[in-house]
Parts: structure tokens; C-alpha cells; sequence
């Protein structure tokens, strides 16, 4: 193994009788390291695209959200509740009453979601970090002064910043929202439409961007006694459980003690299973890309044959001389396997260099921008470079480049011959 590695190490370097074969050489290693830094510059940006959407998402999505397959509205019973809260590994639990609701503000009607939370949204997730407007405040209280609990005076809501642009509105606006939800154990009304309706009403607190639409532009969050009133639930009835797990939790294996907990009627979702859809995307756009660039490299990596064919072409003197010298064909093979592997592997080494200082000096300066780099919520294309991406990136160009090393080798000799016999 040694002697066709030594052999084809000199031969990569050494000057040869005609240049071209040296320049042919050059190229396809640069070929192979301009698409090895592709690769790694591209796959590291929708990575950072990813995690970029992903901090918003967890703005708003719990870490594992519970909901019952039987039905909108559900309750768990004592003993239900006492599995659920007796995982040590679960920091805040809490649940929430969600559902389709009408909203009117100065004459103007849009359908939105209403969400009601517990007064430990803050803690169940990021909300204040996408709070753009006023403030969250799920109601106004009035304190007497004789020592009892503080009134519950006026309720309070938030809403996304595509919902308050349709409806024209702002955070600190004086005027109350009239909320409208369908009555869903009353008989339908045909003389009395609006008796069909539960009504309420709130003022504005807060105005939230997550940047999506399904977030900015439907969901208005209220309190939970607002919201069971729209949408004539008990207090022991919701439509999920929300729980926000201690730091360095496992949440697969969180999961699967709820769904021990609670049985198999309810479904147990993380946040990529809240989100399926767009981690899909995401994930068919990497894979996409990745055969787009190695359908590119494999392209590329015909320099390494011709390379090698001009090569062999070249060295059939010295290849006689070594089969004199009692060298097998196999050993004559493997100098210029040898020599693809050379080129693809110092290709792929110098792409994988010039693909991580590209992302770090993206990372660390922002050079590529989005735009102006004002138009979007960050200046400059977001890079995360994952270890597992740089694996499979360096294991399909060597195994392109093996390929490119095996093909103009595989008939130096069809058959060994048996010279030594």
C-alpha cells in the first residue's frame, strides 16, 4: 500500500512531459474544492435560515404541546394531572382555550384565532421578546385597599401585527375590541343571528411580530376566563397543555413519559412536529440542493478522469517497467487510484477550508446582506454551520471522487497476467 501511494504522491507533483496534464490536474482539484465550499457555504446558510425561523417559532410554541385526538376540548382527571406534574424534568405546565372567533374595531369585521392563556404564558414561552408594541397584560385589576384580591376591572389582549394593520389598530388605542364566538352548545337561531353568538370585549395591551403570517396576521391572545366565556367551556376544559421543560431536558424522552402518562388518545407534539410542515420544506430544500451541487461536482469530477487518462496514457513506460520489476496490475492500478484519491482529497480538504473561513467571516462581519440590509428582520444572510452537514458534504465528494479515480483505471489490464508463474 505504501509503494503505489509513494509513487502516485510524486506523480501528482512532479512535472510532467506535457503541462497540460499538470493544468488538468489543478483544475479538477479546484473544481472539486469550489464545490465542496458550495456545499458547506450553502447547506451552512439554510441552516441559519432554519434556526433563525426556529427562534421565532419558540417565541410562541411551547416545547411540547398536548392535545386530545378525540375531541377540541377535553380535561384530565386528578390522576391524570398528578403523572403529568410529577415528571421532575417539566418547568411550567399550563393550559390554553383556542378557537375561531370574529373581531370588531370600528366598524371593521376580521376572522381571527383566539387563543386564551394562563397568566404564565411569560414563563411557558419568549412572548416578550416579540412584543413590538405596548406590552403583555392579559387584564387591569383594582385593588381597594380591604385586604381582598384585586378586581378583575377590564380585559386585555395581544394580538400580531398583520391582524392590528387589517384592523387598524394600535397598541395603545383608547377604544375596545368587541369579540365574537359561536355559541357551541346553543340550537342556531335563524330569527336572531346575533343570539347565535357569545360576545366579549377587550382593550389593546400589545402588539407581537413572529414574522410568520400564520402567527401575524390570525392570532389575537386573551386571558383564560375571557376566552372560556366565548367559547362556553368549564374551567377544567381546554384545548391544550402547553409545558416548557428545565434546561438540558430530553424531549423525546419527555414525550413519551406524557404519552405514558396521559395514554394513547392525546397527541404529544415537540415544536418540529407543531411546525411538520415547514421543517419539511426545509428539509426537501437541503436535500434538493445537496443533489443539485453533487449533480455539479459529479460534473466536475470528469476533469479528475481526463486527468487521470492523460496520465496513464503518459506513464505507460513506467508502467512496464514496474510489471518487469514484478509489480501486479493491481498494484499498477492502485498508484492511480491513488492519484484520484490525491486530487479529490486535497480538493475536497482546500473547499472545506475556503467553505468554513467564508461562513465565519459571514458569521462574524455580515457581508452578504438580505437585500439593503434593512429590508429584513436581520441585515446579513444567517450561517450555522452543523458538523453533520461537513460529514456528509467530505463523504459524497470522496465518494464522487473515488469514482472518478476508479473509472479510467478499471481497464489498464483486464486480467492479471501471470507473469511470475
Amino acid at each position: 500500500m505504501k509503494l503505489p501511494l509513494r509513487i502516485a504522491w510524486r506523480y501528482l507533483f512532479a512535472k510532467k512531459r506535457h503541462n497540460a496534464i499538470n493544468i488538468v490536474s489543478g483544475v479538477s482539484a479546484a473544481g472539486v474544492g469550489v464545490v465542496t465550499a458550495a456545499l458547506i457555504c450553502v447547506l451552512s446558510v439554510m441552516n441559519g435560515l432554519g434556526s433563525l425561523v426556529e427562534q421565532m417559532f419558540s417565541a410562541f410554541d411551547p416545547q411540547i404541546k398536548i392535545t386530545c385526538t378525540d375531541s377540541t376540548y377535553f380535561s384530565l382527571s386528578e390522576s391524570q394531572w398528578s403523572k403529568l406534574l410529577s415528571i421532575p424534568e417539566i418547568d411550567v405546565c399550563a393550559t390554553t382555550t383556542e378557537g375561531m372567533a370574529i373581531i370588531e374595531y370600528s366598524g371593521k369585521q376580521v376572522p381571527a384565532t383566539l387563543k386564551g392563556v394562563d397568566s404564565n404564558f411569560e414563563q411557558l414561552t419568549d412572548i416578550d421578546s416579540i412584543i413590538t408594541d405596548g406590552s403583555f397584560i392579559l387584564a387591569d385589576y383594582y385593588d381597594d385597599g380591604t385586604g381582598l384580591p384585586p378586581k378583575r376591572v377590564f380585559e386585555r389582549c395581544i394580538m400580531g401585527t398583520g391582524l392590528a394593520h387589517q384592523l387598524g389598530i394600535g397598541a395603545h388605542f383608547v377604544g375596545g375590541l368587541k369579540i365574537y364566538a359561536p355559541k357551541r352548545t346553543a340550537h342556531v337561531n335563524m330569527l336572531r343571528p346575533d343570539k347565535n353568538f357569545n360576545t366579549g370585549s377587550a382593550f389593546m395591551a400589545g402588539i407581537f411580530a413572529v414574522n410568520q403570517v400564520k402567527y401575524d396576521d390570525n392570532f389575537l391572545i386573551v386571558s383564560q376566563p375571557l376566552a372560556r366565556q366565548l367559547f362556553d367551556t368549564k374551567e377544567n376544559q381546554y384545548s391544550s397543555i402547553e409545558i416548557r421543560l428545565k434546561d438540558n431536558a430530553h424531549v423525546g424522552k419527555i414525550k413519551k413519559q406524557i404519552k405514558v402518562a396521559l395514554g394513547e388518545s392525546f397527541l404529544v407534539k415537540d415544536r418540529y412536529e407543531q411546525q411538520e410542515d415547514f421543517y419539511r420544506i426545509m428539509q426537501v430544500e437541503k436535500l434538493l440542493t445537496t443533489i443539485l451541487l453533487a449533480f455539479i461536482l459529479l460534473i466536475a469530477s470528469f476533469n479528475i478522469i481526463s486527468s487521470l487518462s492523460m496520465l496513464i496514457i503518459e506513464k505507460k513506460d513506467d508502467m512496464q517497467i514496474l510489471s518487469s520489476l514484478g509489480a501486479s496490475n493491481k498494484i499498477i492500478r492502485q498508484i492511480f487510484i491513488f492519484e484520484g484519491w490525491l486530487i479529490t482529497i486535497l480538493g475536497a480538504l482546500g473547499g472545506l477550508v475556503l467553505g468554513l473561513a467564508v461562513c465565519f467571516a459571514q458569521k462574524e462581519f455580515g457581508w452578504l446582506k438580505l437585500g439593503n440590509g434593512t429590508d429584513y428582520i436581520v441585515s446579513a444572510y444567517p450561517v450555522e454551520i452543523i458538523p453533520t452537514d461537513i460529514v456528509v458534504v467530505l463523504f459524497l465528494v470522496i465518494a464522487i471522487g473515488l469514482f472518478a479515480a476508479w473509472y479510467p483505471t478499471k481497464n489498464i489490464f483486464l486480467k492479471d497476467e501471470q507473469t511470475h508463474s
